[in-house]
């Protein structure tokens, strides 16, 4: 099949991991794809993020322009590159602003698929400014109508984007995957290694992660337990400096931001891993590298996580509500090595058994893109 994959992603977060792993898979399964974006951060000749953030806080309604004006650009690149490439399928990540991709398959008639990870006007409107709210909003549900097929990550975002008035028999859930070469099967752990946790990502304030340290510094019973933050973010300083004033500067360990191809060789140490919190509506990444890795994993109890992990069958729980619940949960595990493990190799066993990897990801879409095109052939489209 032959594909042209539209993007409007330029940081090197888990978006990029989303895009390069797909591109990957759906190349290595044999299928030719034509990608059409904006070079990633971090690339040579490109800026960083610090002068576009600050641009967006100070005018944020041209920043917004700027984002509508992508699409001149993105949908002439988008007709040349159907024109000489001949997609079979347009598949795009959706973007706030971004409707390049449903003019442009259209204008040609070419199968359009649109990935969306989350309602993005809300979120920004909710988490920061939005100038041009009523704009955003409606261009948002027009390219979720327009597309052939809506793929969102979780069900509860399926659930919103039919109710914004997506035809059901267009959406088809495909959550995050993880790429399992990469997760070597865990070895036994030592006896007399201290118990290890362990958290990936962005640390925010709000994560919790104090409470972990306040656990560890207050746990007298049973093992010790080691604390590794991998990753960055603005409640480091304040983390850093409770662990020095709870005696724990030796069991706290900051890697800061480290390459994506790192993170499995550091989970292959970490026993416990920690998803202090989720998005109502997304499908976390570190949750499927968690569970590759065959970690025993505490996560918040609520139903897009429900969706990947089972209670007691591949995770503890514990109640959002209740953030305190978490080291509740975390202190169980770490009393109990039968659990741990029991719980990590569920995990692991769950995602090879559903194939939650980006290979089958690939598939799926092929399978979907596949039936779409054969129902239009049918129709005589």
């Amino acid at each position: 099949m032959r594909i042209l994959y539209s993007h409007r992603v330029r940081s090197l977060d888990g978006q990029r991991v989303h895009v390069d792993e797909l591109v990957r898979a759906l190349r290595a399964a044999g299928h030719v794809v034509s990608v059409v974006g904006p070079p990633f951060r971090g690339q040579a000749g490109v800026g960083g993020s610090r002068m576009v953030d600050a641009a967006r806080k100070l005018l944020p309604a041209a920043a917004e322009w700027a984002e509508l004006g992508y699409n001149f650009r993105a949908e002439l690149r988008l007709r040349r590159a159907c024109a000489t490439f001949k997609p079979d399928l347009i598949y795009e990540r959706c973007n706030l602003f971004l409707s390049a991709g449903a003019r442009v398959a259209k204008a040609t008639g070419t199968l359009f698929f649109l990935e969306v990870n989350a309602p993005l006007a809300h979120e920004r409107m909710t988490h920061g400014s939005l100038a041009l709210a009523e704009r955003a909003s409606r261009m948002e549900i027009e390219v979720w109508r327009a597309a052939d097929r809506v793929l969102p990550v979780t069900g509860v975002l399926g659930d919103i984007l039919a109710a914004a008035g997506v035809d059901r028999s267009n959406i088809s859930v495909i959550p995050n995957g993880v790429d399992l070469a990469r997760f070597a099967r865990r070895p036994p752990r030592p006896p007399d290694r201290p118990v290890s946790l362990g958290f990936v990502g962005f640390v925010q304030p709000w994560h919790g992660l104090d409470r972990v340290i306040e656990g560890m510094a207050a746990h007298t019973g049973g093992q010790a337990a080691t604390l590794t933050i991998v990753g960055d973010g603005p409640a480091r300083a304040a983390l850093e400096r409770l662990a020095v004033e709870r005696d724990l500067a030796d069991r706290v360990t900051f890697t800061g931001v480290v390459p994506a191809e790192t993170v499995a060789s550091l989970l292959a140490g970490i026993d416990i891993a920690l998803q202090p919190q989720a998005t109502p509506y997304a499908s976390p990444l570190r949750i499927f590298e968690y569970m590759a890795a065959g970690c025993a994993i505490v996560a918040p109890d609520q139903k897009n996580v429900r969706e990947v992990l089972k209670h007691g069958q591949t995770a503890v729980l514990f109640d959002p509500q209740a953030p305190q619940l978490m080291w509740n949960a975390v202190q169980w595990l770490v009393d109990e090595p039968a659990l741990r493990v029991r719980l990590g190799a569920a995990a692991r066993a769950w995602i090879e058994r559903e194939n939650r990897t980006w290979a089958g990801n690939a598939a799926r879409i092929v399978a979907l893109a596949a039936e779409d095109l054969a129902s239009r052939l049918a129709r005589g489209g």
